[in-house]
């Protein structure tokens, strides 16, 4: 790579930073994921050089700049809140102290709670709540790997973590604490059937558990996610009836 191919690679990570393009989609219910917009960031963090940045009585040294003119592109930023460049905020996203990493992509009137972390290249959808602390894990290497995928409407309850390319579907609900990574069980709790491993459907909510496993040391348990319960798709939470509902289960948000 020589410094001719900079102007390249900027223009590709301003078309990541102002949600022309994806590093990942959906289609046909498979993730697609841009392998030349992942290359593109890797080669920037080759090229880019560190530099100085004093904002207020903050310093910070790095190779990639935070975003600005937030207003203008219609986000609310309290302060405490980042996000570098090549990372996408649509309209009405609101950052609380929080942070998000290059190639992610946050979709309209979703809310990044207090603490809360956007990995790189994860793809959070439309009126989302990622809750206080919750860790949304980055994918950004090897370039062919898929990032988190979290849906439409999703709700992420306090503390989860979901990484390693895990998938949260369109109006699902994460109890506080779950952790979901690419390799949990998710069990139907009513038939005990295992779903999938690190994918949470569309319309369900879902908490953190453990199954059983035997070993020469005795019976341990194994940690996996189990839906307790299905939605009726496309309708608004309500989050007095799914507090309710996780309550029973003693979890919550």
């Amino acid at each position: 790579m020589t410094e001719a191919d900079t102007p390249v690679i900027h223009e590709a990570i301003d078309l990541l930073d102002t949600g022309q393009a994806r590093v990942a989609e959906i289609v046909d219910g498979e993730v697609v994921v841009h392998q030349w917009l992942k290359h593109a960031i890797l080669m920037l963090f080759t090229q880019s050089k560190m530099t100085t940045t004093k904002l207020g009585p903050f310093e910070y040294a790095d190779k990639i700049p935070l975003k600005q003119d937030y207003q203008q592109r219609g986000v609310r930023v309290v302060p405490g809140a980042s996000a570098r460049w090549g990372s996408y905020q649509a309209p009405g996203v609101v950052l609380m102290p929080s942070y998000t990493n290059i190639g992610a992509y946050i979709g309209e009137n979703t809310m990044v709670d207090t603490w809360a972390t956007v990995g790189s290249c994860a793809q959070i959808g439309r009126n989302v709540h990622l809750s206080g602390g919750v860790g949304i894990g980055g994918v950004l290497e090897p370039a062919m790997a898929s990032p988190v995928m979290v849906g439409d409407e999703a709700f992420i309850g306090s503390r989860a973590m979901v990484t390693n390319g895990a998938r949260v579907g369109d109006g699902a609900v994460l109890g506080s604490g779950v952790i979901l990574t690419d390799t949990i069980p998710v069990i139907d709790a009513e038939t005990g059937e295992e779903l999938s491993r690190g994918s949470v459907p569309a319309w369900t909510v879902a908490v953190t558990a453990t199954r059983p496993r035997e070993f020469p040391g005795g019976t341990f348990g194994l940690p996996c996610v189990l839906i307790i319960k299905r939605l009726v798709p496309g309708a608004r939470h309500d989050k007095a009836g799914l507090n309710d509902i996780l309550r029973t289960h003693g979890v919550g948000f």
